[in-house]
């Protein structure tokens, strides 16, 4: 994030930073955690409530036990890195539909098994682009416009 954000990959991921006014992680990951942190989660149904899905013991958001909004996409998918602070923190995945997944591995693995088409947001959620991996950086004024570049040819 630090060499290439704020950036889209493959048309769909977003990838913020902390050191620019637009496309801001630290202020989209404090927006989107207020965003969660006031929807109602009593009376969902059990296949809709991350707490029964994944045996959690609240949901908390932007806390050190919590779920912290990482990435999203233009499909209202968002990733969430959960219990940043234990051992092996994973990864949960609301694919804009309150449909939840657990992908138990780092960002990196995620993002790589991503990329390389794997469903990551839940079934049928693949969002593979054959070929280099397309970047584009983000506009950073209303009139910029961006050209997209494309990293090393992948064999697929």
């Amino acid at each position: 994030m630090d060499a290439y954000a704020p950036v889209q990959l493959n048309h769909h991921l977003y990838l913020g930073h902390p050191a620019t006014e637009r496309w801001n992680l630290g202020q989209w990951i404090q927006e989107t955690v207020w965003a969660w942190s006031e929807v109602d989660w009593d009376g969902l149904d059990p296949d809709e409530d991350p707490r029964l899905l994944f045996e959690l013991k609240a949901l908390r958001f932007g806390t050190a036990d919590g779920l912290w909004p990482i990435a999203n996409t233009d499909r209202g998918e968002t990733v969430f890195l959960v219990d940043a602070g234990a051992p092996t923190a994973w990864l949960l995945v609301e694919d804009g539909e309150e449909g939840w997944a657990r992908y138990d591995m780092g960002f990196a693995e995620w993002l790589y098994r991503y990329l390389i088409g794997e469903d990551m947001a839940g079934p049928n959620s693949s969002a593979f682009c054959p070929g280099p991996v397309r970047l584009e950086h983000l506009p950073m004024a209303p009139d910029h416009r961006t050209e997209p570049w494309y990293g090393p040819e992948r064999g697929m």
